[in-house]
């Protein structure tokens, strides 16, 4: 897409930037990305992706905003108690720029729509809070050959990593299978800082706009681990296996 004048001062600071430039530019407002989940970690996801000027951007969340989510999830605002999620952010990232297009999704994320959401998308944003779902959309997104970003928190601390079907190691290859139901509490029993979200979140957006613009290292091979108590980032290195049992060698699972 061919940027116009008002577009060319909008995004002049992602223009002057020698890694991005005008064809970066054009590339981001080409792209089409999918948000799963428009929580902590959504919120600054669908902030920086609609300011970036993201040509086309989906949102999928089947929730109404709680006054418990407000602490963190920033793309709500008080006004919006009892609006669904998708409806609620899309008003406000529209806001921020409305040259992007916003498909909004009220459902949650299943094994029966997942793969037809998932193909209309370039990249796929993991901004989910519960196991299932991270399983299922690495699995979806393995199986569909999409590349995408996953990032969970709890309390002070947030893991991240990103993942390129065919070339990386999956969420699998980390964790093999979700843990038994109430083996790790929720962010509603432990609790969670609600700036860790932000920090994560924000971290996510890097990512999808460094794969959009082809430039810099990406979090593949590698778990981002965060700490927000000590302030400290480490990286710990994973391996594409050969066991796993969805991008692995001799795959078992081959459907959701």
């Amino acid at each position: 897409m061919k940027l116009d004048d008002n577009q060319l001062k909008r995004y002049s600071r992602h223009i002057i930037l020698s890694d991005c430039g005008v064809k970066g530019q054009e590339k981001i407002t080409d792209v089409r990305v999918l948000v799963v989940g428009a929580g902590g970690l959504g919120s600054p996801v669908l902030l920086y992706l609609a300011a970036a000027g993201v040509g086309t951007i989906g949102i999928i969340d089947p929730d109404v905003v709680e006054l418990t989510n407000l602490q963190r999830q920033i793309v709500h605002f008080t006004k919006d108690l009892d609006v669904p999620k998708v409806d609620s952010a899309k008003e406000k990232i529209t806001q921020i720029n409305p040259h992007i297009r916003v498909n909004t999704y009220r459902q949650p994320a299943t094994s029966d729509n997942i793969a037809a959401i998932i193909k209309e998308y370039d990249f796929i944003v993991d901004g989910t809070d519960n196991f299932p779902a991270k399983f299922l959309i690495n699995d979806a997104c393995v199986l569909a050959g999409k590349p995408f970003s996953h990032a969970g928190i709890m309390g002070f601390d947030g893991q991240m990593m990103t993942v390129i079907p065919g070339e990386s190691a999956c969420y699998r290859c980390v964790f093999n299978e979700p843990p038994p139901p109430d083996a790790v509490p929720s962010s509603s029993q432990a609790g969670v800082l609600g700036a860790v979200a932000g920090v994560l979140g924000t971290l996510q957006a890097v990512e999808v706009l460094k794969f959009i613009i082809g430039k810099g290292d990406l979090l593949t091979n590698r778990l981002m681990i965060f700490n927000g108590l000590k302030m400290k980032f480490r990286n710990v290195s994973i391996k594409k296996r050969a066991d796993c049992p969805v991008c692995g060698d001799n795959p078992t699972i081959t459907t959701l």
